[in-house]
């Protein structure tokens, strides 16, 4: 009996081992293992699009850093300063009215999708359309506060399906 005891306990501490390195190894590739540093285009590294044209074009934007991965166009992530106003804003480019940022990894500390979208929902960030279709039925979006900060990130188009 005793041996089988040991036998049990031995079984038991390795499904345990194995499940630990499992949820590690599940942690590191949601976190970590497909994310790249996003590269910009010199001079158009955030783009609007505008209510006349209905064409992206470049804004004024400083200090942009970002993340993308190949395994999702919804992981893009970007934020950025820009000295364009609010009011300016909305008088030259596309509101997005259902925008609705996605939570990013943990690193990227400068992007906080609760932040964000709570801004939004008061009225204290407005979200404008980037680029619609940057990917099939994926949209970028851009979230702009009164302060000139600003985020970007992909989100499943509200016509998606449609």
């Amino acid at each position: 009996m005793n041996g089988r005891m040991t036998w049990g306990k031995f079984l038991a501490g390795g499904i345990v081992v194995i499940a630990l390195l499992a949820g590690a190894a599940m942690y590191w590739l949601q976190e970590y293992a497909y994310y790249t540093e996003a590269s910009f285009k010199p001079g158009a590294e955030i783009m609007l699009t505008t209510i006349e044209g209905q064409q992206p074009e470049p804004i004024i934007a400083d200090h942009v850093t970002g993340i993308d991965a190949d395994s999702s166009p919804l992981r893009f992530r970007a934020c950025f300063h820009t000295s364009m106003d609010q009011a300016m804003l909305t008088e030259t480019y596309v509101a997005y009215p259902k925008a609705v940022p996605l939570n990013g990894p943990t690193w990227f500390s400068c992007f906080n999708a609760t932040e964000i979208g709570e801004a939004l929902e008061k009225g204290q960030a407005l979200a404008f359309l980037s680029q619609s279709n940057i990917a099939p039925e994926i949209d970028r979006v851009v979230a702009v506060f009164p302060d000139g900060r600003a985020f970007a990130w992909h989100q499943i188009s509200p016509d998606a399906g449609e």
